[in-house]
């Protein structure tokens, strides 16, 4: 620890990251989980990448924002990999303050982008099923790439003040993390000055991304339901609604974890360490390995895109 300015505390050098309470001796054995899942999450959401981007027929809104979805689910894992393969492999459970601020900002980034993405998705899977003949005209190639670039630099902008307001305040001693990565739910229980501006400024990023975004996502269904509800033959609901199978499996492998960890850290005290851990990596590593496996099985396109690729890749006899 180091002096700050302040006179009413220190600013810490480190942060300790933890990995499992209670499975420290386990560490080496649980990196494997841990790897597979980065393999998982790097191999899948890059092999739909390559697929989106060298099929011309997937270059359609539906399959550009599933892009969209992959590259803020690889920033995601690719923020944590560094500190949870360090804690597993090497026992590195050392962090520098600066760089605990950089992945925080990073992991919330990438997560704010995330949570717009699917917002995107459920908008597109209305107009799809809404207004059929217009869909390609409402949206637009250079709507889209718009959309793409307003969710990364509003994710970035909203982000930038939450490491400044951390760096201005004191630490008392205390620079011990719960979890394998660094969170602001988690850091800004530390700092021993007064926290309202940070909680405050905390909440209405809450509120107007993910709160707004979920509360917008719901309404967009609730018009889905009512368009498809419409729609004269049985049959024509069933294909309206499989559509849309895919999106909610993404929707529900976000939303539902990340709905528990925000109430484990509002009753932290009451619950227990290794809860806290497995919710958070439960936020952080169920999208990008589910999603990946979602739309390669329950997308037809995605599906076919890859067995034209593996084929393409088999030697021939």
């Amino acid at each position: 620890m180091k002096n700050s300015n302040s006179s009413l505390g220190f600013l810490p050098t480190t942060f300790i990251l933890v990995g499992i309470p209670g499975l420290e001796a386990e560490h080496l054995w649980l990196s494997v989980p841990f790897c597979l899942m980065y393999i998982i999450i790097f191999l899948g959401n890059g092999t739909i990448l390559h697929v989106i981007r060298t099929e011309a027929a997937l270059h359609q809104p539906m399959y550009l924002f599933l892009a969209m979805l992959a590259l803020a689910e690889v920033g995601v894992s690719a923020s944590t990999l560094p500190t949870v393969l360090g804690i597993f492999l090497f026992d590195t459970t050392e962090i520098s303050f600066g760089a605990c601020l950089l992945q925080m900002f990073s992991i919330h980034s990438f997560s704010i982008m995330e949570s717009a993405v699917l917002l995107a998705m459920s908008v597109d899977r209305f107009v799809a099923i809404y207004s059929p003949l217009r869909y390609t005209a409402i949206l637009t190639l250079p709507r889209i790439f718009s959309a793409g670039a307003i969710i990364g630099l509003k994710s970035i902008i909203l982000m930038v003040p939450l490491p400044i307001l951390l760096w201005r305040l004191p630490f008392c001693g205390h620079n011990a993390l719960s979890h394998s990565y660094c969170l602001h739910p988690n850091l800004i229980h530390l700092p021993c000055g007064d926290i309202s501006i940070n909680n405050i400024y905390g909440f209405f990023i809450v509120i107007s991304t993910f709160g707004l975004d979920s509360l917008l996502i719901v309404v967009s269904y609730g018009l889905i339901l009512h368009t498809v509800l419409g729609i004269a033959t049985g049959e024509g609901r069933k294909k309206a609604l499989n559509t849309c199978g895919s999106h909610v499996c993404a929707v529900l492998a976000y939303y539902v974890p990340m709905i528990g960890l925000s109430m484990i850290h509002r009753f932290r005290h009451h619950m227990s360490p290794l809860l806290q851990v497995m919710m958070a990596n439960a936020y952080l590593f169920l999208p990008p390995v589910v999603n990946p496996i979602v739309y390669s099985i329950k997308t037809k396109e995605i599906h076919r895109g890859i067995v034209r690729i593996l084929s393409e890749k088999r030697p021939r006899v």
